[in-house]
Parts: C-alpha cells; structure tokens; sequence
C-alpha cells in the first residue's frame, strides 16, 4: 500500500498546494485535513495555532504518512520547527518556497508580503527573503477579511473583489514588482488580487515551489511513488464538510469524498 503525503491546513486554503502535488506529482496520494471548525488561524493565539497544528499531526499520523506538509502559512510560521523537532518524517512550510519563488521573480529587489495577522507579525517572510538576499525591501500587510471570504466560498463575488481592493489599498503606492500571496487561501482570489495591483506586479504563489520541493525531498529520499497505480486521496475537515467538499470539487476538479471528524477534534481539544 503507497505511503501518502499528509497535508494539513487550517481550512480549504491548503487545497491550492494539493492541486499543485496532483499536477506535479500524479502517482502520489494525499491525506488532507482542513481545521474549518476552528478557521481562521490568523487572529488566533500563538499558543493555539501551534496546539491545534500538534492536534492535527497526531490526527494525520495514524495513516503513516511519508511526509508532512503544513500547507498554512500561519501554522508554518509559529509551529514548523515544533513539528519538526516531534515527528521523524520530513515537515515542509509554506514560507521558504513561497520566499524562493518571488526572489527568482524580483526585477528591482521590492517584494510585498500579504497574510494574516499572525503571519505577518511573526516576521517569517522578511526574515527569509532577507536570509536570501539581505538586500531585499519587504513591504507587509495583513489581510484578515480575506480567508472568511473564502471558507464561505465567495471568492467570486462583487463582495470579494471590494474586500480585496479596500484589503490591498495601503500597498499601492509601494515600488514592489512581485506579491507573496502569504496565505493559502489566498490563490482563490487570485484574479480580484491581480486586477487591484495591476499587471505590472506578479503573483506569487508558493504552491507551485513547495510541490517542488515535495518532489525533491522524496526523490532524494527514494520515496517517490512509481507503482503505476490510480492514488486514492482522502479529505477529512474537522466542521460540517458539505461547504468543503464544494469548494474542493470545484478547485480541484474531481468528485472526492470528505470525511467529518467531529469526535476526533473534540477529543483533541480536551
């Protein structure tokens, strides 16, 4: 039986990097648990996020999974290390592919950095991008009106694209060519984000280079899935899943089935 890449974020936000692994990476299968009864994270206590990003891996561990990918930037941001240091099967974030990425993409060196509060107070894109190249100017802004909008799935509303143009208005009159989209949720609204900063700024999202990462580390670790066979990929959320189910089917553009594990979070929140 094929070992699975667990991905794990705090709603559907984290399916815009499984769609990435499906593409990149056909043969593998996905065990995805989205947190949508405790969403958004961005607002929350550190202390939480990494409590119920710990919750979390217990939960996805019983499927053994070959690696884990915490597809949450907030989540990566506070709980990465932790995780890393309690499980002894390779953890990758969010943060560093998505740094990477802009870099490569930056003309002029000016790089801006929207997420959730606890992303963007946490400091982890600047310090990245900077470990890269300490010459970089980082120009960050939380968006916290964002995620709600997606985990209701009204990312294609007239209320997202005014969300977005009200969210986004403080970085206008910044020199940045290139935008980190510092939230998995927010490749959802990828279009509305890229009509406000104009087609001269390009939009950067790390799902493409953390599958590629993915796909580095197993090859490098001979885990990389070469049976031939059709994956089977398993969704579990922890609120109600029809919402979820709609916005997977509709981003990844299959059927799947999503599994609710009311009791398993309420056990793990004792």
């Amino acid at each position: 039986m094929a070992q699975a890449i667990a991905i794990l974020d705090s709603g559907v936000g984290g399916l815009t990097v499984a769609k990435e692994v499906m593409r990149q990476l056909p043969q593998e299968e996905i065990v995805y648990f989205g947190d949508t009864e405790r969403a958004p994270y961005g607002p929350r206590a550190a202390e939480e996020v990494l409590k119920f990003t710990r919750q979390i891996v217990e939960y996805l561990l019983q499927f053994r999974p070959k690696m884990i990918v915490i597809a949450c930037n907030t989540a990566t941001a506070i709980a990465l290390q932790h995780i890393r240091a309690q499980v002894k099967i390779p953890v990758v974030g969010v943060i560093q592919p998505g740094s990477r990425a802009a870099i490569k993409s930056t003309k002029n060196g000016s790089i801006g950095v929207i997420g959730t509060e606890n992303t963007i107070r946490s400091g982890a894109y600047h310090q990245a991008l900077q470990a890269i190249n300490p010459h970089t100017e980082v120009f960050s802004l939380a968006c916290p009106r964002l995620v709600p909008i997606v985990e209701r799935r009204m990312y294609r509303s007239p209320e997202a694209k005014q969300t977005v143009e009200q969210s986004l208005r403080p970085l206008l009159g910044s020199p940045i060519d290139c935008l980190i989209l510092g939230c998995t949720h927010y490749p959802f609204l990828t279009q509305a984000i890229a009509d406000v900063v104009g087609p001269k700024v390009a939009i950067i999202s790390s799902a493409d280079e953390t599958a590629r990462e993915i796909s580095t580390i197993l090859h490098h670790r001979g885990q990389l899935e070469q049976s031939g066979h059709v994956p089977v990929h398993r969704f579990f959320c922890s609120g109600t899943p029809e919402t979820f189910q709609a916005i997977a089917q509709e981003w990844l553009g299959e059927q799947i089935r999503v599994s609710p594990v009311f009791w398993q979070m309420t056990r793990l929140s004792e």
